[in-house]
């Protein structure tokens, strides 16, 4: 697998839009840099494991929150 992604290849990965890439790099939920005269993006393979590992906590968290109701006063 190469370093660097194209947000055609993040699109492939977690199966989403072209749209909804280019929002996550955006919004700044996952990182990446613009290279070349163009600016295309281009995302880390490392960052893209990333933003999936906080992906699985967020949702960890959440069902564990859900789990014990609401907080208490």
């Amino acid at each position: 697998m190469p370093r660097f992604l194209t947000l055609a290849d993040v699109c492939e990965q977690l199966q989403i839009s072209s749209a909804q890439a280019y929002a996550l790099v955006r919004n700044g939920e996952l990182k990446a840099i613009q290279v070349g005269g163009r600016g295309q993006w281009r995302v880390e393979d490392v960052k893209l494991e990333e933003y999936i590992q906080e992906g699985y906590a967020k949702t960890a968290k959440m069902l564990a929150e859900h789990r014990s109701g609401p907080a208490a006063d």
